[in-house]
């Protein structure tokens, strides 16, 4: 017996199958290369070192009423001349375990945010010039003027600058914000060395392979982080970035909690508590102890001992009733004795004398 098979749904089967499989790969190659919509880029962690304001390999100097937010840290140096007059927020830490951490996690946050991928090219200067969130990528960075950020309405947007060599802000420069403006999650990458310009005022932190300068009067709203080289300060201020949550401002989170916490906390504490403590105490302390006790102790006593000890001598005294009369009693009992003797003897005398007749 001869069994045959049909090919034509097999080959129906196998082109359904490399349909699907080529459209699987035209979507993967969508996703890698980025010509897609693709999700917001994620922040840089900078672990430990962000505690820090200044971070650096060799040493830290300063020149002048430099003031730093947070701590100053050198690891493996040791060193930090001009604090005072240099004012430190948080802490120093010199060649401690504290900052070797610190530069430790510097370290893998400058790789994170050297390997970010995709970037778009950008030219040397970057005056002039507005961006929208991403990854940018320049062989050597140039700042003249001003540059402005865009947010596009997400204060979480972050902005990375991939800068192969050197990062130069010329005197009295800037990089401003707008749409929703957060300076909190702008990393500078730079490949060897950054020198910010007198006057300068720069956002973002600054996470550079050697050296970091800052001259006259520059101001950083950020962190000045060196790996190796040093930290050259000169009357500088350098704050703590503020961090506005994504979902936080425009979301149901403020105008929930206003309205639910007030009201429910004042009326129900107070009328609760008054009331309850003062009526209670008061009136069942005082009836309860006074008419307990009095009554009884008192009619109890009394009742059980007077008539049980009076029944007892009544009886003993039967024999003597009338009192004081008992002497009267006595003569009677007396002379009735007497007669019942009489009456006998007479008795007897009559029956002997009957006896004798017969």
């Amino acid at each position: 017996m001869t069994v045959t098979t049909s090919r034509r749904p097999r080959r129906v089967v196998l082109a359904a199958l490399a349909t699907i499989a080529a459209g699987v790969t035209a979507t993967a190659v969508l996703i890698v290369s980025g010509t897609g919509a693709s999700a917001a880029e994620a922040p840089v962690g900078l672990g430990t070192a962000a505690n820090f304001s200044v971070l650096a390999g060799s040493t830290v100097t300063n020149t002048g009423a430099t003031f730093l937010q947070q701590s100053l840290g050198v690891s493996p140096g040791n060193t930090a001349p001009g604090f005072p007059p240099g004012i430190v927020g948080g802490e120093i830490h010199l060649g401690d375990a504290v900052a070797l951490q610190a530069k430790n996690d510097l370290t893998t946050a400058y790789n994170d945010a050297a390997g970010r991928t995709p970037f778009t090219v950008l030219p040397a200067e970057l005056g002039g010039t507005t961006l929208t969130p991403g990854v940018y990528r320049l062989s050597a960075a140039q700042l003249t003027g001003q540059l402005t950020l865009d947010t596009q309405g997400d204060p979480a947007a972050v902005f990375i600058f991939q800068i192969e060599s050197t990062l130069t802000t010329a005197s009295n420069s800037s990089v401003v914000f707008i749409n929703g403006a957060s300076p909190c999650n702008v990393y500078w990458q730079v490949g060897s060395s950054a020198t910010i310009g007198t006057g300068t005022q720069f956002v973002g932190n600054i996470l550079a392979q050697t050296s970091i300068t800052m001259t006259t009067g520059a101001t950083l709203q950020g962190r000045a982080l060196a790996q190796t080289g040093a930290v050259t300060l000169d009357t500088n201020t350098i704050t703590t970035p503020v961090c506005l949550q994504p979902t936080g401002t425009p979301t149901t989170g403020t105008p929930t909690a206003t309205p639910t916490g007030t009201p429910t906390g004042q009326p129900t504490g107070t009328p609760t508590g008054q009331p309850t403590v003062t009526p209670t105490g008061t009136p069942t302390g005082q009836p309860t102890g006074t008419p307990t006790g009095q009554p009884t102790g008192t009619p109890t006593g009394q009742p059980t001992v007077t008539p049980t000890a009076q029944p007892t001598p009544s009886r003993t005294k039967l024999p003597i009733t009338g009192g004081s009369g008992g002497s009267t009693l006595v003569p009677v009992l007396t002379g009735v004795g007497s007669l019942a003797v009489a009456t006998g003897a007479a008795l007897l005398t009559l029956l002997h004398r009957r006896r004798r007749t017969s």
